[in-house]
C-alpha cells in the first residue's frame, strides 16, 4: 500500500449505497466496510497528452471510505479481487456492476472492493437525481467525518485502495485471503475515469492485472478530475473527446459497450471505436442499453434462489423512471446482465492463464454525418454481440428510444410485438419459439458470450416470459 495509507473498521451499522444491496449477505460471504486516509496525489501532464509526462502536481490529505464484499473462507475465494470504481453520477454512490453481477461474483468465488473515489458521492452535486442523498447526508453520524479533497486526487484515492486490496495476512480487509490476481471495473461515469487510469496511471502504478471498462462513451475524464457529462443538455464539455485505449497498454483491457454507449448524440463512443489487440477487446452487444430493467429493479431481488417468476418481473417493460412516465417502457432486455457475467468470466481467464476471448463482431453502424444503427426487419440491430433476446425476439429492444435530455435517456427502450405479431414470427406458438430460443442460446454459450451455468435459469424466464394468453398455441 502506499506509506501512510491507513484503514479502520470494519464499521459497524448499516451500508449506505445501492439500495440495501449490502444489507444481507449472500450466503457464504462477509460485507463489510472500512474507512481509509492518508495523503492522495494529484497529477498534471507536462507534455502532449499522447505523450502521457505525468508529474506530480501536489498532495492533500483525505478520508473516504471502501466496501468489502468476500467469501467466509479462504478455501471459497477464487483468488480474484474485483475493485470498482462506484459510480456518481446520480449525485451518490452507486454500485452498477455489483448490482449486474454480483450472482456470477458470488458463484465464482470472487471478493470484490467498492471504492468512493470521487468527491461528488459523498458530498453530492446539484446534477444528481433529485430525491437521492449523498453518503454524508444520507447518514451524517456514520461518514460526517469523511473528507474528500476533489477528483484531481481520485485517481491516487482508487490506487490506494487497490492496493489494501493487495494486501494479505490477517488484519487486512479481505479478512487474510491472499488475492492473486486484482481486476479493476467501472461503469458510465466511472468507466471514463478508469479510460484515463488506463492511459495514464496504469503505466505509472501497475496495480492491477486487467480492467473492465463498461459501458463508456467516446470522452474519458481528464487528468484534472474535472469532468462534466450533463445529461440535461448532453454536453461533454470537460471530458477529453475521442479517448482510445493506448495500443501499448500493459494488461488485458474488456470493454463492454452497450448500443446507448456507441449512438448516444454528441457523446456516443462510436468515433473512438479501436481494433481489438493482443490485449484490447471490445464487446458491443445488440439489444442493450446504457442501463435498464434489470439494475432498477432485478439486482435487488436476484439472489439466485428467487422464483423464476419474480426474476421474470424485472425483464417485464415498465413506463415510470423515478417518478416520471415515459412514453415508452424503457429496455428491458435480460441479455445485458447476462452477457457482462461471460465477459466478467472471460476476463478472469485471459488474466489468470493468458487465454484472450475471440474477437466479437461490432454492432452495425452508418457513421456518416448522422450516425443510426442497422436493424433487422423487427427492427433490432445488426451485428454485434448476438443473444436470443434479439435473434429470436418477442420485443423491439434498443439503446435508444427516449427524448434527449434527462437520465432515461440512458435507458433504452422497449417495444413489445403485438399477439399478431409473435404469431407471425412463431406460427407453432411456444413450441415454434422455444425450440429457436433454445438453439440460438446454445450459439451464445458456444461463442462464450452467455455461462453455460445460466443456461437452465435463462431457459426457464424465457418460459415465464412468454405471454400467457399464447401458452395454449
Amino acid at each position: 500500500m502506499t506509506p501512510g495509507t491507513k484503514y479502520s473498521g470494519p464499521i459497524p451499522g448499516r451500508i449506505t449505497l445501492g439500495q440495501g444491496a449490502f444489507d444481507t449477505p449472500p450466503p457464504g460471504y462477509v460485507i463489510e466496510e472500512f474507512f481509509i486516509s492518508g495523503q492522495a496525489k494529484r497529477y498534471e501532464i507536462t507534455a502532449s497528452p499522447a505523450d502521457a509526462d505525468l508529474a506530480e502536481a501536489g498532495t492533500a490529505p483525505f478520508k473516504t471510505r471502501l466496501l468489502a464484499v468476500r467469501p467466509s473462507t479462504p478455501a471459497a475465494f477464487n483468488g480474484i479481487v474485483l475493485v470498482e470504481w462506484l459510480n456518481v453520477s446520480g449525485g451518490t454512490d452507486a454500485a452498477p456492476d455489483w448490482s449486474y453481477l454480483h450472482r456470477e461474483i458470488v458463484r465464482g468465488g470472487y471478493a470484490y472492493i467498492g471504492v468512493s473515489a470521487q468527491k461528488i458521492g459523498l458530498d453530492g452535486s446539484t446534477t444528481g437525481i433529485p430525491g437521492i442523498l449523498p453518503v454524508k447526508q444520507a447518514d451524517p453520524d456514520r461518514y460526517g467525518s469523511l473528507e474528500h479533497p476533489g477528483d484531481a486526487y481520485a485517481f491516487d484515492i482508487f490506487s490506494q485502495a487497490a492496493r489494501l486490496a493487495q494486501a494479505t495476512g490477517p488484519g487486512g480487509i479481505l479478512g487474510g485471503l491472499s488475492p492473486r490476481h486484482v481486476i479493476a471495473m467501472g461503469e458510465s461515469q466511472s468507466a471514463s475515469f478508469l479510460t484515463t487510469y488506463v492511459n495514464i496511471i496504469d503505466p505509472l502504478d501497475k496495480i492491477f492485472d486487467g480492467y473492465l471498462i463498461h459501458s463508456r462513451f467516446r470522452g474519458a475524464a481528464p487528468i484534472n478530475g474535472n469532468y462534466v457529462l450533463s445529461v440535461q443538455n448532453r454536453d461533454p464539455t470537460y471530458a477529453e473527446p475521442n479517448v482510445t485505449i493506448s495500443p501499448c497498454v500493459r494488461v488485458p483491457v474488456l470493454m463492454f459497450i452497450s448500443e446507448t454507449d456507441l449512438m448516444a448524440p454528441l457523446i456516443g463512443y462510436l468515433p473512438a471505436r479501436q481494433a481489438d489487440t493482443a490485449r484490447i477487446r471490445t464487446w458491443e452487444v445488440a439489444g442493450t442499453a446504457h442501463a435498464d430493467t434489470y439494475v432498477m429493479l432485478g439486482a435487488t431481488i436476484d439472489t439466485g434462489t428467487a422464483p423464476i417468476e419474480a426474476l421474470a418481473t424485472a425483464f417485464t417493460p415498465i413506463s415510470t423512471f423515478f417518478g416520471q412516465v415515459l412514453d415508452s417502457p424503457i429496455n428491458a432486455a435480460p441479455q445485458h446482465h447476462y452477457v457482462l457475467q461471460a465477459a466478467l468470466g472471460a476476463l478472469a481467464k485471459w488474466v489468470s492463464t493468458g487465454q484472450a476471448p475471440a474477437s466479437a463482431p461490432r454492432l452495425a453502424a452508418n457513421d456518416g454525418l448522422r450516425p443510426s444503427l442497422m436493424t433487422d426487419a423487427q427492427g433490432n440491430a445488426l451485428g454485434g454481440i448476438r443473444s436470443p433476446w434479439v435473434d429470436v425476439p418477442m420485443a423491439r429492444l434498443s439503446g435508444l428510444g427516449q427524448p434527449p435530455g434527462g437520465f432515461a435517456m440512458l435507458f433504452g427502450s422497449t417495444a413489445p410485438f403485438d399477439p399478431p405479431t409473435l404469431a407471425r414470427l412463431y406460427p407453432g406458438g411456444w413450441q415454434d419459439y422455444s425450440g429457436k430460443f433454445s438453439a440460438a442460446l446454445s450459439d451464445a454459450i458456444s461463442a462464450g458470450h452467455i455461462l453455460a451455468a445460466d443456461q437452465a435459469e435463462i431457459l426457464a424466464l424465457a418460459a415465464a416470459l412468454w405471454p400467457r394468453q399464447l401458452l395454449e398455441n
